[in-house]
């Protein structure tokens, strides 16, 4: 089985399956490298093909050795350093693309002593074109057949996403705690906290309660529910995720450049507009928030890219999380 490849536009090959997932177990090939073999109809991103994984299992192994040139040769190479030239053809020097001049490093010496007057020089610049492209259409290779997929993305199951919502809303808990068991040694009315109709009297008996309390508890709890509420920010600006998402490995990304979102939709209308729409809705009553993130992932649940309002709101889709996600696209002059 012969794996050719690909990445910047610069041609490596022909591997063998062991030699390509030695590479990768050790960094030298990574999961958005593009690969192309024997059975396949176009060049793929590696981590299409593993699962994102650094091991490839390709479930159908061809015993034909005859490579498709029409794939092959659409690719730069490098023709005085491949072992098999675009035609076929042997080199002289019967040598393989080294994976340094793929990834346009300057090619290492090999510490044998007829090597050692290895050229260090061979660092080449490759113009960028268009010959190698991963198809959009070609989505990744889902781990499980209940996968869903957009693009080259894994949705993120609606478990994932309900379990980071409930993770996030464990650490408010968590940021209340000492305030919350300061009230409980208080006689406090809840039923003043449920009239609707008279939403004044039930601040000012929440202000009055909140004087009771001990100024050392109330600054703790401050400082918790701020620093929690910083360090979200700076997650979710930076790279799309929650401290929910973090640890569940989800991440929000754009529905149109499947990349970070932009500031205002990740800031503006997913964390903060939505802050305010559930502190509006759970201080009525808390039964009211619940119905609506009910709907919420109803809505995600029937929809075939895992869209809830929440999404519909901001054009955004919840995938997992991959690196790939975090590159920003260059900037069209």
């Amino acid at each position: 089985m012969q794996i050719f490849l690909a990445r910047n536009n610069v041609q490596a090959g022909p591997y063998d399956l062991d030699q390509l997932n030695i590479m990768l177990a050790s960094g030298e090939v990574t999961l958005d490298d593009l690969v192309w073999h024997d059975g396949l109809d176009q060049w793929q991103r590696v981590g299409n093909l593993t699962g994102n994984q650094h091991t490839y299992r390709p479930t159908v192994v061809p015993n034909t050795s005859i490579t498709n040139d029409s794939i092959v040769n659409n690719v730069t190479v490098f023709p005085e350093d491949s072992d098999t030239n675009p035609n076929g053809k042997s080199n002289q020097d019967g040598k393989k693309l080294s994976i340094d001049k793929l990834y346009g490093k300057p090619e290492r010496p090999k510490p044998d002593a007829k090597n050692s007057k290895a050229d260090m020089t061979s660092n080449r610049h490759q113009t960028p074109h268009n010959n190698v492209t991963l198809n959009k259409s070609s989505a990744a290779k889902p781990t499980s057949g209940k996968d869903k997929v957009v693009g080259n993305m894994i949705l993120a199951p609606i478990m994932s996403r309900i379990l980071a919502t409930a993770i996030n809303a464990l650490m408010y808990l968590l940021a209340i705690f000492p305030l919350v068991m300061a009230l409980t040694k208080m006689d406090v009315d809840y039923s003043k906290f449920q009239d609707i109709q008279n939403m004044d009297a039930a601040y000012q008996y929440s202000m009055t309660l909140m004087e009771s309390v001990p100024s050392t508890t109330l600054m703790m709890s401050q400082v918790l529910v701020f620093g929690l509420f910083a360090l979200q920010l700076i997650f979710i600006t930076l790279r799309g995720q929650s401290l929910g998402k973090l640890i569940t490995g989800i991440r929000v990304v754009d529905q149109t450049t499947h990349r970070l979102p932009s500031f205002i939709k990740l800031i503006g209308i997913r964390t903060l507009l939505l802050f305010v729409i559930y502190n509006l809705l759970f201080s009525f009553t808390s039964f009211l928030g619940f119905v609506v993130i009910g709907i919420h992932y109803y809505m995600a649940s029937k929809s075939p890219e895992n869209i809830g309002w929440h999404d519909k709101l901001a054009k955004t889709l919840v995938v997992k999380a991959d690196s790939s996600q975090l590159v920003k696209q260059p900037k069209i002059k």
